[in-house]
């Protein structure tokens, strides 16, 4: 089983900005794909942002413009930026690594919410 160490999540008011971090083996991250997806209380789970072994990204329309999803091979690790943040960001978050075979693994989730 691959682990995924996920960080950053926390209250936040309205406006306000956070950025997750999703840590995974260096042996595997490089060739994987990695996504951050969000299951808000009573609602399915979301795709937020993913981003390809070669970097290319892309965002569901909600978060365009306010969100980025990086990657840092020599650390291992994908983030995601979260500026402007909206009370309806309000969810729990996941870090998804997909590997070039076909696995895909998933983090623990961490809650961000967002209210004044």
């Amino acid at each position: 089983q691959v682990q995924l160490v996920e960080s950053g999540g926390g209250l936040v008011q309205p406006g306000g900005s956070l950025r997750l971090s999703c840590a995974a083996p260096g042996s595997i991250f490089r060739m994987s794909s990695m996504a951050w997806y969000r299951q808000a209380s009573g609602k399915q789970r979301e795709l937020v942002a993913a981003i390809t072994s070669g970097g290319i990204t892309n965002y569901t329309d909600s978060v365009k413009g306010r969100f980025t999803i990086s990657r840092d091979n020599a650390k291992n690790t994908v983030y995601l930026q979260m500026n402007t943040l909206k009370t309806e960001d309000t969810a729990v978050y996941y870090c998804r690594l997909s590997t070039p075979w076909g696995n895909s693994h998933w983090g623990q989730g961490t809650q961000v919410t967002v209210s004044s």
